[in-house]
């Protein structure tokens, strides 16, 4: 399984409003933490997407190369930016065989993190590889295809959360202690500042 198999989707459509402005455009070491997580995503494969919502025209402008696709309905909560990621890429790339999913407030996120899950899921035979941090297991999160058409039943607010429970049996995890590290309110932002 070679890493170009696997689409990289990132999520960046939620109108951070607990923070007031949109976290996707906040600055952290010189680079807007999208930028910074569309760089890392693209030192591991060609195929990564940007899923945009309610702050477009600004955060289109830190995707790179990536692809970014609109998601209209963002306001319907996470399932439905997870649903137009994960659509758009199997239009463009058919033959993907595993999607890594990820989120844009996770400063600490880096290739390795990326490439250890796909390498994981590949030596584990697991078909879930979730990250490990705070006790718990949450993004990145890959999948591989046979559970591509569960992500696409996913409704409202819920992530692919939901399936780390349901499929427990079949998770393997990957260490990724700063995961816990995520930017909800300004008081966040202002602490990872503070510790750079």
């Amino acid at each position: 399984m070679t890493k170009e198999n696997t689409g990289i989707i990132i999520l960046a459509a939620g109108n951070s409003s607990r923070l007031g402005q949109p976290k996707q455009l906040l600055d952290y070491q010189g680079k807007t933490l999208l930028r910074h997580t569309v760089e890392k995503a693209l030192a591991v494969s060609s195929r990564v997407i940007v899923i945009t919502g309610s702050e477009n025209s600004g955060i289109e402008k830190e995707t790179g190369s990536a692809l970014t696709v609109q998601n209209e309905n963002w306001q319907e909560g996470m399932a439905s930016s997870i649903h137009k990621g994960l659509n758009e890429m199997l239009v463009i790339y058919p033959e993907t065989e595993n999607i890594l999913i990820t989120v844009c407030d996770q400063p600490h996120i880096n290739a390795s993190v990326f490439s250890e899950l796909i390498e994981k899921r590949h030596s584990s035979g697991k078909g879930i590889m979730a990250s490990h941090y705070s006790g718990t297991l949450g993004t990145p999160v890959l999948f591989s295809r046979s559970y591509f058409n569960d992500l696409l039943q996913l409704s409202g607010q819920e992530g692919a959360k939901k399936l780390l429970v349901k499929y427990r049996d079949d998770v393997g995890q990957v260490m990724f202690e700063k995961g816990s590290v995520d930017i909800d309110t300004l008081e966040d932002y202002q602490k990872l500042i503070n510790n750079q």
